[in-house]
């Protein structure tokens, strides 16, 4: 009896060291995405017509315009450049579409000093009706990872039946099992909550469904919507304590230079500025106009963005169609933002010895009655006098004043 005893005991620690041996690692890669990714995705201009010509074009467009030496890092290919999957189940790219090959395009890629994104779908099926990855997750992480692939994007089509917390946590193992750190970029479209579960498992989760280039309209598909830029905007709310360093809200890609008016998309960008976004254009980078160029490549917008901080802005007040956002910033400084909603020019004051603004989040407290700050309009580039004096502008309809306040030398 006692030995019988003993086998079992011994039968079962084996079979407990074994489940051991087989634990997954469903925790992301760390260190990656400290501040909100920058790059280009093909989805808001290309849809499904990408091919490796379109790609390494883009990726010189990225280089030559000097949006690389602004911050732009991503080369990111969506949907439909999947081929089919040979006898053992490993995914191979279109071969009309990319004849070189995944690895040859990401070697290419990273000789310009850029990164290679991808796409792939949770559910069986991508969005666009490519191979998903659901079934295949290791075996499609392994095959990224040889291919030298640095971000991967993942979506939430054709998931019958799965929970998006597993269906995520699955391909966060796989990648870590295939062992080359990827920023993954999970597209549930904010259906599960991603911003609870997400920042353990991905470097950034969307937070609503698809933009569309619109300032403030729905497009309604029938069984989904696309939502513009305004509408998006509103759906942040309450999420900002969620993100920080390695972990952002993803309010979708950016449709800056896609249509809308000059002024739309530059408060589009200063609004994806201020909360933290990921800043992935969307855009035919050959064929930037010059007004597009200076947006997107702002250097003092895109710091208030990639600010090590990593505090998203919040709604401070609204007042006849202006909405005040305050975000505060790594270095004592702050950015303000008068988003004007309305079409109609408006007139805006604020006067900064009466306004006390405390952030609970960061902790952090703008007292401009105690400490003195120099005032900078950021796109125009002219410093607009400092907060002893109420600020005093009009905002033109849809678009933005943007300012940084930084202490005045010696009042720190």
């Amino acid at each position: 009896m006692k030995k019988l005893s003993f086998m079992l005991l011994l039968l079962a620690s084996t079979a407990y060291g074994q489940g051991n041996n087989y634990k997954q690692n469903y925790r992301k890669f760390d260190n990656l995405a400290m501040t909100p990714p920058m790059g280009w995705n093909s989805w808001n201009k290309f849809g499904c017509n990408v091919d490796e010509k379109l790609i390494r074009e883009v990726a010189d467009a990225l280089v030559a315009t000097g949006m690389k030496d602004a911050g732009y890092t991503y080369i990111n290919i969506d949907d439909c450049w999947h081929g089919d999957r040979d006898s053992l189940g490993f995914i191979h790219p279109d071969p009309k579409r990319f004849p070189s090959g995944m690895k040859a395009l990401a070697d290419y890629i990273h000789s310009k000093g850029l990164k290679l994104g991808i796409y792939s779908d949770a559910g069986s099926q991508t969005c666009g009706g490519r191979p998903g990855s659901r079934g295949y997750e290791f075996q499609d992480a392994q095959t990224y990872a040889k291919w030298g692939i640095d971000y991967l994007k993942y979506d939430w089509c054709n998931t019958e039946g799965l929970k998006a917390e597993g269906a995520y946590k699955t391909i966060t193992a796989a990648i870590r099992k295939a062992g080359r750190p990827m920023v993954l970029s999970i597209c549930e479209w904010g259906n599960d909550k991603p911003w609870v579960w997400g920042p353990n498992v991905g470097h950034l989760w969307r937070t609503t469904g698809d933009v569309y280039n619109c300032f403030d309209c729905i497009k309604d598909h029938g069984s989904w919507k696309s939502w513009g830029v305004m509408q998006i905007l509103d759906k942040q709310d309450g999420l900002r304590k969620y993100a920080g360093p390695g972990h952002w809200n993803d309010p979708d890609m950016l449709e800056v230079g896609n249509g809308m008016k000059e002024g739309e998309d530059r408060a589009h960008f200063t609004m994806w500025a201020m909360i933290a976004a990921p800043l992935i254009a969307g855009n035919d980078l050959r064929k930037m106009s010059e007004q597009t160029k200076a947006i997107l490549m702002d250097k003092d917008v895109i710091a208030i963005n990639q600010d090590s901080l990593g505090v998203q802005a919040f709604k401070y007040a609204v007042k006849d169609s202006v909405e005040t956002w305050i975000k505060p910033l790594k270095s004592g400084d702050w950015a303000v933002c008068f988003l004007n909603r309305s079409k109609s020019d408006k007139p805006v004051e604020f006067n900064w010895a009466t306004e006390s603004v405390t952030d609970d989040l960061s902790g952090k407290a703008l007292n401009a009655g105690q400490t003195p700050y120099v005032v900078r309009n950021l796109w125009t580039k002219k410093e607009t006098g400092a907060t002893n004096q109420p600020l005093k502008a009009t905002v033109p309809g849809h678009d933005v004043l943007l300012v940084r306040l930084s202490p005045k030398p010696g009042s720190k």
